[in-house]
């Protein structure tokens, strides 16, 4: 009986030894982002310095604070916002992560408009 819980012991520190990228989304707080276009998404480039995100999508340019509370959860705001609605912050949640992606829901201030999608690290 011994020898059956030693090998069950051992057996769950090996399953639960994983790589360092699953669940850490710590390599997504800087560096350089996708969101690939879909119905809810234009393409848009992400780039991450520090405080700040720099997205581009189209022809235009938005820079926007990042506040991260924990590895799963930040909020971004408009530097220099052009109507009400950017006035809000937007709450991002990651809800899975990957070895090059992320999933995230994204809720714009107070509101009840939620969007799903996927970051990705960019290839370039």
């Amino acid at each position: 009986m011994k020898v059956f819980v030693s090998i069950l012991l051992f057996s769950l520190c090996l399953v639960s030894c994983k790589k360092e990228y699953e669940g850490n989304p710590d390599r997504f707080k800087k560096g350089i982002f996708e969101i690939q276009a879909s119905d809810n998404f234009v393409k848009e480039t992400i780039i991450r310095k520090d405080s700040i995100q720099i997205s581009k999508y189209g022809n235009k340019v938005d820079t926007l604070s990042i506040k991260w509370k924990n590895n799963f959860f930040y909020t971004l705001r408009y530097l220099n916002p052009k109507n009400d609605l950017e006035k809000d912050p937007m709450y991002v949640q990651i809800n899975k992560v990957r070895d090059s992606s992320y999933d995230f829901t994204v809720k714009i201030g107070f509101s009840k408009f939620k969007q799903k999608g996927t970051v990705f690290l960019s290839k370039k």
